[in-house]
């Protein structure tokens, strides 16, 4: 698996679109950093193009490797080598590719900035956490809907349609849902809500750390009572580690089903 993985993340760092991944962020960072003067502004405006943008990159890198290297994959299943070990070796080398260009491109300009002596260094890290989670969530369900259907157009269709969903018409169901039932109690249905979405998670966790809830209104105060705990931070974590680890395990166990 190893040989596949490393295969995998030199083929994807060498791609030229690695390379303007990580310039995208790298001059971003920079450009947010001359306008605010303030790291945790920085912090907040960054937040929003990576909770949308991260994901979307993600799926798109992931489904598109997957379809351009099936030829390859195929002769690498002639071979006396495990499928889970094929299909681990290249959903790590992509996902490992895209994090290390999005922690790269972020932080080098903050670091030159000053970063380390800062009082948002923790909130930085926690953004590039998350980053790295969405990374890899959706770069293993771009591989399961790629796994899953044959016909490429089928594949990106899905693929975008997922994005879609969780970026934009969850939060709009969520939101109408709210109005909807505004008479019933919600803080659990809320709590729960936010928890089986791992952006609106990732974007709920960085905006509490970020001491900015009193914006959030009632909501906000329901959320920093949970999320704002220890005990909040590891559900959380553990949230988007199982988001992470449950469709690795359909990976491996459809890869071991498959007629290829």
């Amino acid at each position: 698996m190893l040989k596949i993985l490393k295969y995998s993340f030199y083929d994807l760092i060498r791609s030229r679109w690695s390379y303007v991944y990580f310039l995208f962020y790298l001059l971003l960072g920079f450009v947010l950093l001359f306008l605010n003067n303030d790291v945790s502004k920085a912090i907040i405006t960054l937040m929003n193009v990576i909770i949308i943008l991260v994901p979307l990159i993600s799926t798109i890198f992931g489904i598109m490797y997957f379809y351009n290297s099936k030829e390859f994959t195929e002769l690498l299943l002639a071979q006396p080598v495990k499928r889970s070990s094929i299909f681990l070796g290249q959903y790590f080398g992509v996902a490992g590719s895209l994090t290390l260009s999005l922690v790269l491109g972020l932080g080098i300009p903050f670091v030159l900035y000053g970063l380390l002596k800062s009082d948002a260094i923790f909130d930085f890290t926690l953004l590039l956490v998350t980053g790295a989670f969405l990374t890899l969530i959706f770069t293993v369900l771009a591989f399961n809907i790629a796994l899953s259907n044959e016909n490429k157009i089928k594949g990106f269709g899905y693929a975008v349609l997922l994005w879609l969903f969780m970026a934009v018409i969850y939060d709009g169901l969520f939101l109408m849902s709210l109005i909807i039932f505004k008479e019933y109690p919600l803080d659990s249905f809320s709590l729960a809500a936010t928890i089986f979405n791992p952006i609106d998670l990732s974007r709920t966790l960085i905006l509490l750390k970020l001491d900015i809830s009193a914006l959030l209104g009632y909501t906000g105060a329901v959320f920093k009572k949970f999320f704002g705990t220890d005990q909040g931070l590891f559900v959380s974590m553990f949230m988007l580690i199982l988001w992470s680890v449950l469709p690795i395990w359909r990976l491996v166990h459809v890869s071991k089903k498959k007629d290829f």
